[in-house]
């Protein structure tokens, strides 16, 4: 296994293992003011929510890594801590990343990436019209990190007041994650897209508990066919059925095909003798 000390490797070699290895990240496109109004608009992937109640979102515009310059968003919300933040999806990915060079001061980035500016209801900042979700936030704090290059500056905010676009609700009136279609960061120039070719389901075990891997029969456990998430969903019922098990690697097989369409309770059926 290859193994790093991050205080041996330069800054640009660290941010590449640590933006391509955690991966994917939702994105924050967060629209700020300057204490004269002037509006900002820039995307940033060291982001999410951290509570519900109260609803805390973080983004954090870190010192570049290659002069230790800082970023208009975090110039902005130590002068007025307020911000809007979207989310961003397939349709608006290209122009979330023309909002991302780096233009002067002065600069507005609304209009450079083609996106358009709406008054928010209670705070200064604009709206952005085509993210599929708008977030009003109030800035608690700015937490810095670090003051050299590649440190973060965490952005803590409280949401105030939620915009939806109705395009991307379900018929009971909730967002539908496949409607989104979420776009995420990656490494390098890399994203991914979240559509329902790519969408899957894992049941939590909340509610039940499931027997888990050490309660799997060994000619289960200790088959060559079936993969870590193949045991797992197999481990995720509340009580193993009864009966003398197939160790037979054809069934396995079968049975796997079974746990792809993830129908769990047919393929313990298949492996009982």
């Amino acid at each position: 296994m290859k193994t790093l000390i991050p205080s041996e490797i330069t800054p640009v070699q660290l941010q590449t293992v640590m933006q391509t290895a955690i991966s994917p990240r939702p994105i924050a496109l967060a629209s700020t003011v300057d204490e004269n109004g002037n509006s900002n608009l820039s995307p940033f992937s060291f982001f999410n929510m951290f509570s519900t109640v109260p609803p805390i979102l973080i983004f954090s515009p870190s010192r570049r890594v290659r002069d230790n310059t800082t970023k208009h968003t975090l110039e902005n919300v130590l002068e007025v801590p307020e911000v809007v933040i979207g989310t961003v999806n397939f349709p608006i990915v290209q122009q979330i990343s023309l909002a991302s060079t780096e233009y002067g001061d002065g600069v507005n980035e609304f209009i450079k990436s083609g996106l358009t500016m709406r008054d928010a209801d209670l705070v200064q900042p604009k709206l952005i019209e085509e993210c599929p979700v708008n977030f009003e936030c109030k800035v608690l704090e700015v937490k810095p990190l670090g003051d050299q290059g590649g440190a973060g500056n965490l952005v803590i905010c409280e949401v105030q007041k939620i915009h939806i676009r109705e395009e991307y609700l379900n018929n009971e009136g909730n967002l539908d994650q496949a409607k989104l279609d979420m776009v995420a960061r990656l490494g390098s120039n890399w994203y991914s897209r979240n559509n329902e070719s790519n969408l899957f389901e894992v049941p939590k075990p909340l509610v039940t508990k499931g027997i888990g891997f050490d309660l799997l029969p060994d000619e289960i456990r200790l088959s060559k066919i079936f993969t870590g998430n193949d045991l797992g969903m197999l481990a995720n019922v509340e009580v193993l059925p009864e009966g003398n098990f197939h160790a037979d690697e054809t069934i396995h097989k079968s049975a796997q095909q079974l746990l792809l369409d993830s129908k769990i309770d047919e393929a313990w059926k298949l492996l009982i003798k």
